[in-house]
Formats: C-alpha cells, sequence, structure tokens
C-alpha cells in the first residue's frame, strides 16, 4: 500500500483543522472558527438569577471580552485600577465555577477609550496548552493551564505608534501553532503572526491606519490557509504561515461586526452585504451576491443550515437565504445589543445590554412564536454568550454566568 506523502499529510491536517473541532469546546470570540456555532443539545430555554444558574463568580472588574472554554477551564479577562491599567486573567473550574488561578500585569499602552468600553476587550484565545489575552493597551500575555507564563509582550513599546483613543476591541486568535493579531488602529497600523510557543513575531503587514474592531477569520483557499483581516474599505487574505498577500476586495465594509463562513463562502457585513467565493488560488474571489437591505450593527452575523442571521441597530433580527441574500423573516426585540447572537440545538441565543437573553425558536413557522423565553438577569451585559459542556456561559460587567440544568 502506497502511504500518503508528508506534504498530503500537511494539507489534509490543515483542511481537517479549518473544518472546525468538535464544538465541545469554545476557544475564541464566537467558538470555534469564529462560526457562533455549537453542537449542544438540550441547553435551557428558561432561566432567571435563581433558576438554571450553575454557578455566579464574582469578578475583579469590568470586560467586554466574552469567555473561552477549553475542556474544564474557563478563561476570561478583566481590568481594574483608575486608570484600567491593572489587567487580569482568570481560569475557572468550567464544572463548580471555583477559580483555580489568577494573574496581573500592568498595562504599558494608552488606557483611553470611550467609557462604554475598556481595556478587557479583546476575547482571549485559548487551545489545550493554556490561553493568550491581548489587552486593548496592546500588552498579549500567554500562560498555560497551570498559569504558568509562557510569554509575554508589550506591543505599545515595540510599536510606540499604536493609538486608539475610542479603545481596541479586535480579539486574537489560535491556528495551529500560530497566534494571529489585528493591531489595527489610527497610528502604528498592523496585523502579525506570533508564534504561539515563543511569542515571536513570526510576519508582520502593514494595515491601513483606521479605528477597527473586526476579528480576523481563517478560511481554506484550495490546499491552503488564509487569514482575512476586514476593515471599512476592504478585506484582505493573506497565507497564515508566510504573510504573503493572496488577495483583496474592496468594499463599504463594517468596521465593527465580523465576517463568517458558510458552506464555503465568505459572509462580510457592511454597507452592502456581500458574499464571496474563493477561486481556489491567488486571484480575487468571487462575488456571489450583494445585498444593501441587510444590515448589522455591533453583532456579528451568523450563519446556520442555508440562513443568515444579523441584528441591526434596530434591534430586529433578521433571516435572509444565504443563496441570494432574500427575506426569509424579521423578529423585532427589545433593548440594544453589543453581544453577538449564537445557535446551538435550532435555538438562537441572543443577549441585549440590560441582561435580557432572548431564545428565539429557528424552526418555527410564520404563525408560531419564535421568541420561547425572555431571561432576565439584571445587570450589564456586553460580552457575546460562550457555549460548551452543555451550558452557556454569561460574563456580565461583574459577573461570570454558567447557564445550564442543575
Amino acid at each position: 500500500m502506497k502511504l500518503p506523502s508528508v506534504k498530503l499529510l500537511a494539507v489534509l491536517s490543515t483542511l481537517a483543522c479549518l473544518a472546525g473541532p468538535l464544538r465541545a469546546d469554545w476557544p475564541q470570540f464566537r467558538g470555534p472558527g469564529g462560526a457562533g456555532l455549537s453542537d449542544a443539545k438540550g441547553l435551557p430555554t428558561k432561566w432567571s438569577a435563581d433558576s438554571n444558574v450553575r454557578w455566579k463568580a464574582k469578578l475583579p472588574g469590568r470586560g467586554l471580552s466574552c469567555p473561552v472554554v477549553v475542556g474544564d477551564h474557563v478563561y476570561v479577562t478583566a481590568c481594574t485600577g483608575y486608570q484600567q491599567d491593572r489587567l487580569h486573567v482568570l481560569c475557572l473550574d468550567a464544572a463548580p465555577g471555583k477559580q483555580i488561578w489568577e494573574r496581573q500585569i500592568w498595562g504599558t499602552g494608552s488606557t483611553m477609550c470611550h467609557p462604554t468600553t475598556c481595556m478587557a476587550a479583546p476575547t482571549p484565545a485559548a487551545d489545550a496548552s493554556g490561553v493568550v489575552a491581548l489587552f486593548a493597551t496592546g500588552d498579549i500575555v500567554a500562560y498555560d493551564r497551570e498559569g504558568n507564563l509562557q510569554w509575554y509582550r508589550s506591543l505599545a513599546r515595540d510599536y510606540p505608534g499604536i493609538t486608539n483613543n475610542v479603545g481596541m476591541a479586535s480579539s486574537p486568535i489560535l491556528h495551529q501553532n500560530v497566534v494571529l493579531i489585528p493591531l489595527e488602529n489610527a497610528g502604528n497600523s498592523f496585523s502579525a503572526a506570533l508564534d504561539r510557543a515563543t511569542g515571536a513575531t513570526l510576519w508582520k503587514v502593514e494595515r491601513h491606519k483606521d479605528i477597527n474592531w473586526v476579528t480576523p477569520l481563517v478560511v481554506a483557499n484550495g490546499s491552503q490557509a488564509e487569514v482575512l483581516f476586514q476593515t471599512g474599505k476592504e478585506i484582505t487574505a493573506y497565507d497564515l504561515r508566510t504573510g504573503k498577500k493572496r488577495w483583496t476586495h474592496e468594499a463599504g465594509l463594517s468596521s465593527v461586526s465580523s465576517p463568517v463562513l458558510g458552506d464555503g463562502q465568505i459572509l462580510i457585513p457592511g454597507s452592502e452585504f456581500t458574499v464571496l467565493k474563493a477561486q481556489g488560488d491567488s486571484s480575487a474571489p468571487e462575488v456571489v451576491w450583494k445585498s444593501n437591505k441587510i444590515k448589522t450593527s455591533y453583532p456579528s452575523p451568523v450563519y446556520y443550515k442555508g440562513r443568515i442571521y444579523t441584528l441591526n441597530s434596530a434591534s430586529i433580527l433578521s433571516c435572509n437565504d444565504a443563496a441570494d441574500g432574500a427575506s426569509i423573516w424579521q423578529q423585532r426585540l427589545k433593548g440594544k445589543f453589543w453581544a453577538s447572537p449564537v445557535i446551538a440545538d435550532g435555538k438562537l441565543y441572543a443577549v441585549n445590554e440590560e441582561g435580557t437573553t432572548f431564545v428565539i425558536d429557528l424552526g418555527a413557522s410564520d404563525d408560531q412564536r419564535r421568541i420561547l423565553a425572555e431571561n432576565k438577569l439584571g445587570d450589564t451585559f456586553l460580552a457575546t454568550p460562550a457555549i460548551a459542556r452543555g451550558a452557556l456561559f454569561l460574563r456580565s460587567d461583574g459577573w461570570l454566568y454558567c447557564i445550564g440544568a442543575k
């Protein structure tokens, strides 16, 4: 029997990773692959402060970062201090919610930001070996599962021109042994890949000098892995290993909500919601369709079973056909939404700023009520939920909640 070549094995390994791991973990912003999807079954549809809350853990300070979960470890960041320059990384046991460890560092970059946000805005990224946390100060740190320091870098000292007086919030992501960081801002603007083991720069590319909050997306294009960095002006694909530019698509895109994959296509929010299909080489991708009727605000879109779900600034949840953008239904929700919706077991979970989680039945017909529940926790929520270990993890300004049947 002829054995596959080393090159073929590497390609198969890359494609397997991009296809997405089992969704028992939630290792980055919006979960595996940034999709906002979970395979979890049996999540509760109704809860309150004293019902279906497995545990509730007090956090040391504010944060817009989302919790991430790998195995039995939950990681979350926070910031404290008069100038938000005390930066915290916490690790909790996913089952009882007991704190395993907490580590703190001093912020070295600017802490100026809009009062809505804070220095603990980027969501950390985790894998089986530990966690990597980026803060809006430009400080980035890696700890192993036991809380031992692996490496630390002050990007504000390495690149003193970094500046974003509104506040940086784009999140790092991990792909195999590479940490991908978006530092697109009004000053020294760039995106880079760091070595997961050491924090050393593998490659760095200059980017538009503009305020931006979009999290990168890793995709497969043919046999190669690419990372997409999106700004309000364009979306560009770089070879994940070398940083070489593969292609650019220029358009009026969102500088807040992030792109998502759907059946091999790239779904990009913006003034015109755009769907691209990669060509399998370095040529510009094909535009499948565009629509100026599909609007997003702060929340990122989510794709599920051939449909695209978006939340706009009027708090209207829209369901559109991913094949052509045609409207299928709309549902008005209450409140203001910063958090992105997530989906599990045919239900969409959307958390508003006031702490009410709307549970939407995606299988309901037009003559049925789609809102299954409005669950109130009475706190301020700006972070996107995580789904792992049969539970929802909701992060407020002061608390981390684990929602699940006891």
